[in-house]
């Protein structure tokens, strides 16, 4: 049961590599207990299942933090040196924290979408409010109003404005990229026009 609910609730690697941990354990445990007991079924299943407990341990606490040290490693060498643009890993976007222009949590990140022809950040969808996504409202932000940092997203508009961009269809993402509105931040009557100009569009 708690290696269930470290796995599923998807908070990083360590984490979820620690919950195959704890189903590896358990595993050994019953399938100890089938051979002790006579219970061959138990025994083998058990152990079909180590097998699979044990890859899940290499993959998250072996493999995705090898590379997870690698990315963390090249962002920390990347802002030490004076003339090297600071790098930010994209896999560490998702589910990064979301912060407004003063400095509160807004929302967390769940996806990234990437325009193919330019190969730049085409928008960023963040996720607020809701109960373990139940409930939760999506809204798509300009990158022009976003700055990566180390503790997540930071974003340029104010509560009122991000507040009121139009929500995004959860099955239907936009298909062209929202307005920056950073520039005109104390022009709401702007933001609400050119967000309903992309809302109509998308």
């Amino acid at each position: 049961m708690i290696a269930a609910m470290m796995t599923a609730a998807n908070l990083g690697t360590k984490i979820t590599g620690w919950g195959f941990v704890v189903f590896t354990i358990g595993s050994i445990a019953w399938a100890g207990v089938g051979l002790t007991t006579g219970q061959p079924s138990l025994a083998i299943t058990n152990g079909f299942l180590l097998l699979v407990n044990l890859f899940g341990v290499w993959r998250w606490l072996g493999r995705q933090a090898r590379h997870e040290t690698g990315s963390e490693n090249a962002e920390q060498r990347s802002r030490a040196r004076a003339h090297v643009p600071s790098l930010y890993s994209g896999a560490s976007a998702i589910g990064a924290n979301v912060f407004d222009s003063s400095g509160e949590k807004v929302g967390t990140v769940v996806d990234t979408m990437h325009d193919c022809e330019s190969r730049a950040l085409s928008y960023v969808v963040i996720s607020q409010g809701g109960v373990g996504g139940a409930g939760e409202t999506l809204r798509a932000i300009a990158p022009a109003d976003l700055a990566f940092d180390s503790d997540g997203l930071h974003c340029d508009l104010s509560p009122e404005q991000i507040t009121a961009i139009p929500p995004i269809d959860e099955k239907a993402w936009p298909a062209v990229a929202p307005p920056a509105l950073a520039s005109n931040s104390n022009d709401l009557s702007f933001a609400s026009t050119a967000k309903g100009l992309f809302h109509a569009e998308a």
